[in-house]
């Protein structure tokens, strides 16, 4: 019984217990529920300020941009065509040289010797002719009143054509005799640089073969400048050329400008000479010849220039600022802000530079609206808001085309 009462003692003891565990699981489950009633709705983010450019094609100039080095238009090897002492180095060696400038001097005493004997031979052969005319002269009459004989008047006439036969070969003698004389005196056929005196005064030059080499001379005005073309670059172009994205004048009408090593351009232009239309078989290039003026002797043989082959338009290219193409994991792309002036990531195949900008091949057309300002800060179908976009400055250069301008060879 005690137990009974203890237990229906207990009863009530440990009831009100209960409640309040239940109350407190009631709480605790309502408790973020009422929380979350009564936070403020999410914010929708905001429209992000972005500067955009509209597509509108135009037609590009493009400019074809190789490697090339300079060579002399005009190389002379000045040798000794006669045998003798070199008396004299005329000229400061290194130096410019222009056309008919004396550059050695061959003692020329043997061959003024040489000439006043011709000229004494050629004297005495032409005295013997007038005595020879004479007697023909004397014989002719005589011959013809037979008080000769038939033999004296053919003796007559072969003396005479005999005395001339040896007036020539002395005029001959003399005349080679002149053209050694002359020969001692060496003179710059060409204006241009000279190279070193292989010899020094007092020696002994000699007449034929390499030991006859002077000097040498380089014509530099005007200037050769030689590149190479690819083959797979010329039949890219072509193909450009053939769908109408690209138009050239002709490859002997476009200008030819040449960029130093300092970047600095070259104040003259010049114009294709020659190409090669043969492939060289050993750089698979098709090799090209410029002539570019030089008056000012500002280029030397065997410098580096960058090429830029100018005249070819690109018409109705597409472009935008450089700063508007991004790099994405499956290439290139851009912004364009829809007419829910929401933004969407495009692909782009993107060409040359023009500028500050890119040519886009494809990818892009008339009337899109590319994000130029605040591209980085956009995802797909984030919302824009579009602000007026300072004007675009023109380009300071043409395009650069890493590619060979089309070839007829």
């Amino acid at each position: 019984m005690r137990d009974l009462c203890l237990f229906s003692n207990s009863t009530p003891r440990f009831q009100p217990r209960s409640r309040v565990g239940a109350w407190l699981a009631i709480l605790l489950s309502v408790g973020p529920v009422l929380a979350l009633a009564q936070q403020p709705a999410a914010q929708t983010r905001p429209p992000t300020a972005v500067s955009v450019v509209e597509i509108k094609p135009e037609s590009t100039p493009a400019v074809l941009e190789f490697t090339g080095k300079t060579a002399s238009s005009r190389q002379v090897e000045i040798n000794a065509r006669v045998e003798g002492f070199l008396d004299k180095i005329a000229y400061t060696e290194g130096s410019l040289v222009t056309n008919g400038q004396l550059l050695f001097q061959i003692d020329p005493k043997p061959f003024q010797a040489a000439l006043d004997s011709a000229k004494a031979v050629l004297s005495q052969q032409q005295a013997l002719l007038v005595r020879a005319q004479q007697t023909l002269a004397r014989v002719k009459p005589l011959a013809k009143q037979n008080a000769v004989s038939q033999q004296d008047l053919d003796n007559a006439t072969a003396n005479l054509l005999a005395s001339e036969a040896q007036v020539q070969a002395a005029q001959a003698q003399v005349q080679q005799a002149q053209l050694n004389l002359g020969y001692t005196t060496i003179k710059s056929p060409l204006t241009g640089l000279s190279s070193s005196a292989k010899y020094r005064e007092g020696a002994l030059i000699r007449a034929g073969g390499t030991d006859s080499q002077l000097t040498t001379i380089v014509q530099i005005d005007p200037m050769w400048v030689n590149f190479g073309v690819g083959e797979n670059e010329v039949l890219a172009l072509r193909a450009q050329q053939k769908q109408g994205q690209l138009k050239g004048p002709g490859i002997g009408k476009l200008d030819v400008d040449l960029i130093l090593a300092d970047g600095s351009t070259y104040p003259q232009s010049g114009r294709i000479t020659f190409v090669d239309p043969v492939i060289n078989a050993q750089t698979g290039t098709y090799n090209i010849r410029a002539v570019v003026p030089n008056p000012a002797n500002a280029l030397s043989p065997g410098q580096f220039v960058r090429v830029q082959l100018k005249g070819a338009v690109r018409p109705n290219s597409i472009m935008v600022p450089q700063v508007a193409v991004m790099q994405g994991p499956n290439g290139k792309f851009v912004f364009v802000v829809g007419a829910d002036n929401t933004a969407q990531p495009k692909p782009v195949q993107v060409g040359d530079w023009y500028g500050d900008q890119w040519i886009i091949n494809s990818g892009l057309q008339t009337g899109d609206r590319v994000v130029v300002d605040g591209a980085v800060r956009l995802r797909p179908g984030a919302p824009v808001q579009i602000q007026s976009a300072p004007p675009v400055a023109p380009a300071s250069e043409p395009a650069k085309v890493p590619s060979a301008t089309p070839l007829k060879p």
